[in-house]
């Protein structure tokens, strides 16, 4: 029999990671939290319940419209702090850097870290440095670690939707993907968007304020797509949404239409999508709506009783489909 090997698409987010995940990964470390598939920890420390997580960034290019690696860096991994409802404080930065980078590329990523984690309000506190031959990587990986507070009594986990909670997502999705693939070398055309990338902390502290938030994912690799068909299988239920409800820019929907692509298949890095209670959602979406990062929040859809797992989108025309697990990326690094 010939053995599995890794291909572009077990990083995708999609059912190839989580196959990657499940068969290889999580049974080989053997550690019952890693199952839950969260996107940071949950951990109880002596008198402190902490969120901890760790992330890596490969993108290609190094600098896009809307921001860079280092940029990326910071808000990806604030944003998987924020996922579970943490306040994000300290930061890890590992680089990995290809022979021949020069000093004054080095000095401007540096600088979009050393800005972003200032925006973020974390602190970068530890870091590591190797450096590879030419060939070996791609300019320049960078990972990080995330460490934040939980406040008392605050738990949200992609397991927490229940049946009646209202979907929100807080503005524009596929932004950060088509930004990335418009610069890419080989794209004979440009879209006049910018990525999306940016720190979500102070945004879930203002829904965290206005209201009870049982579930929070931000939609990168697998896009929303790949978010709410976690959300569903994780919390056992079913979500329902409606595709002319979900955000979409003109210039990104005619950018997937020239690829052939599903704007629910992007990835974004500074959007997320919530279930909050139905009691709570109108103020919810006010408080997201009153944020910069939430001026353009909408109801896209609800949590049901149903088929657990199953997500099901309302098109236009008034038919419903199932929306299915993407098997991996369009296009690989695009974070």
């Amino acid at each position: 029999m010939t053995s599995k090997v890794i291909t572009m698409a077990h990083g995708g987010g999609g059912s190839r990671m989580l196959e990657l995940l499940e068969e290889v990964v999580f049974p080989t470390l053997g550690e019952p939290v890693l199952d839950e598939a969260e996107d940071a920890a949950a951990l109880y420390l002596p008198g402190v319940h902490v969120a901890y997580t760790t992330d890596s960034f490969v993108v290609k290019p190094i600098f896009f419209p809307g921001g860079d690696i280092g940029k990326l860096a910071v808000c990806g991994t604030v944003n998987d702090l924020a996922m579970r409802g943490a306040r994000p404080l300290f930061l890890t930065l590992g680089l990995i850097l290809e022979e021949g980078l020069t000093f004054e590329v080095l000095r401007k990523v540096l600088a979009s870290v050393a800005h972003w984690s200032r925006e973020a309000a974390v602190k970068v506190v530890a870091g590591d440095t190797k450096v590879v031959e030419k060939g070996a990587a791609d300019s320049i990986y960078i990972n990080t670690s995330g460490l934040g507070v939980i406040p008392e009594g605050r738990e949200v986990s992609i397991r927490g939707a229940v049946p009646g909670d209202v979907l929100v997502v807080n503005g524009y999705i596929g932004d950060h993907e088509a930004s990335v693939l418009s610069c890419r070398e080989g794209f004979d055309f440009q879209v006049d968007v910018e990525s999306d990338c940016a720190p979500l902390g102070g945004l879930v502290e203002a829904m965290q304020e206005a209201g009870a938030v049982h579930a929070l994912r931000d939609p990168t690799r697998g896009g929303l797509a790949a978010s709410l068909k976690e959300m569903a299988a994780s919390s056992g239920v079913t979500v329902e949404v409606a595709d002319g409800d979900i955000p979409v820019r003109e210039g990104v929907r005619a950018f997937c239409e020239v690829l052939g692509l599903d704007p629910l298949l992007l990835a974004n890095e500074g959007k997320l999508v919530a279930a909050a209670a139905e009691s709570d959602a109108e103020m919810v979406l006010a408080a997201m709506r009153s944020h910069p990062l939430g001026e353009n929040a909408a109801v896209i859809g609800r949590i049901t009783v149903g088929r657990k797992g199953e997500v099901s989108v309302l098109t236009p025309l008034a038919s419903h489909r199932l929306l299915r697990m993407p098997s991996g990326e369009h296009f690989p690094r695009i974070c």
